[in-house]
């Protein structure tokens, strides 16, 4: 009998661990144009399709190719993320929106968390928007999501 409860718990762990970590990455675009774009370091992830990363997904970020963006958004609004189940407080989900130079305002963006901090994000809607980094140590617009699986709705002229 105990073989039996000791295999049974162990094809239970092992279906726990499969299931494992997800984020996907939603794209509404009602700009009429321009093409989402997804970026992880040298790898371009998606051009407008949901998003699925099975673990972690780290330093990524996404803007509206308009033509006028380069390859990491330069000249761009550009969204920021960090996608991560937390491990201990504060060390989960990040994301936040960039107009640091080389990026710039280019279209209405913003973005928010679903599937866990519900209405947690930030839009920016003019050059001047307070919701955006200007320069690196504008921490204070980073929106933080601590719950495991959470994704992100990015939205562009919206």
């Amino acid at each position: 009998m105990h073989f039996k409860t000791t295999v049974i718990s162990l094809l239970a762990a092992v279906t726990i661990a499969v299931k494992g970590e997800t984020h996907t990455v939603h794209f509404v675009n009602n700009c009429g144009s321009g093409t989402p774009t997804l970026i992880q370091g040298p790898n371009v992830l998606s051009t407008g399709a949901d998003f699925t990363s099975n673990g972690p997904l780290i330093s990524a970020i996404a803007y509206l190719q308009t033509g006028a963006c380069g390859f990491n958004g330069e000249g761009c609004t550009l969204i920021e993320m960090t996608l991560v189940n937390p491990t201990t407080p504060g060390s989960g989900s990040s994301a936040d929106i960039s107009l640091i130079p080389p990026h710039a305002f280019s279209v209405t963006s913003g973005f928010g968390y679903f599937n866990g901090c519900d209405g947690a994000g930030a839009d920016c809607t003019s050059p001047s928007c307070p919701t955006a980094f200007f320069e690196p140590d504008d921490t204070n617009v980073q929106v933080a999501c601590q719950t495991d699986n959470v994704n992100l709705a990015i939205t562009f002229c919206d």
